[in-house]
């Protein structure tokens, strides 16, 4: 009797497993699907028929439980992260930079490379030619954390 009860909480977990961590038809409903069919056999075959019924009865209304119970928002809000990023990996170019600084290009820029202006290197994208590696650069714009810049006439 207590295999059917261990087998039947077994695919319940496997069942919340799929819904909420695995999603898509994976191995979380494939290991449920087979507790629950290994619960309802053993209770056909060592029970009988009433308790065989009663079991596949217990398992679907068990699963439509903790199908609706997991699927609710509100059930995982509680473990849901909170805090809040409100930080970059790294500073935009347009606070420390304006346009007209001189720099240095540290690779090729073909059209996106590194350049450097003082002791920091950017992420650069040329204009409009390919600006060879120790070539003067002029910054004439930003786009996102990338540079725009020009070869210094």
């Amino acid at each position: 009797m207590w295999y059917i009860v261990l087998l039947i909480l077994l695919g319940i977990l496997f069942l919340i497993a799929e819904l909420v961590l695995l999603p898509g038809v994976t191995f979380g409903a494939i290991l449920a699907m087979a507790c629950y069919g290994g619960a309802i056999w053993y209770a056909f075959d060592t029970l009988g028929v009433t308790a065989g019924v009663v079991t596949i009865v217990i398992v679907a209304i068990v699963s439509l439980i903790s199908i609706v119970f997991s699927l609710r928002a509100k059930t995982w809000q509680r473990f849901a992260l909170r805090q809040e990023i409100d930080s970059t990996s790294m500073p935009k170019p347009e606070t420390e930079l304006s346009v007209g600084a001189v720099g240095v290009a540290v690779s090729r820029l073909s059209p996106m490379g590194k350049v450097q202006f003082g002791e920091k290197v950017y992420e650069a994208k040329s204009a409009d030619v390919f600006i060879d590696q120790r070539e003067q650069v002029v910054v004439v714009g930003f786009e996102n954390f990338s540079v725009i810049v020009r070869k210094k006439s």
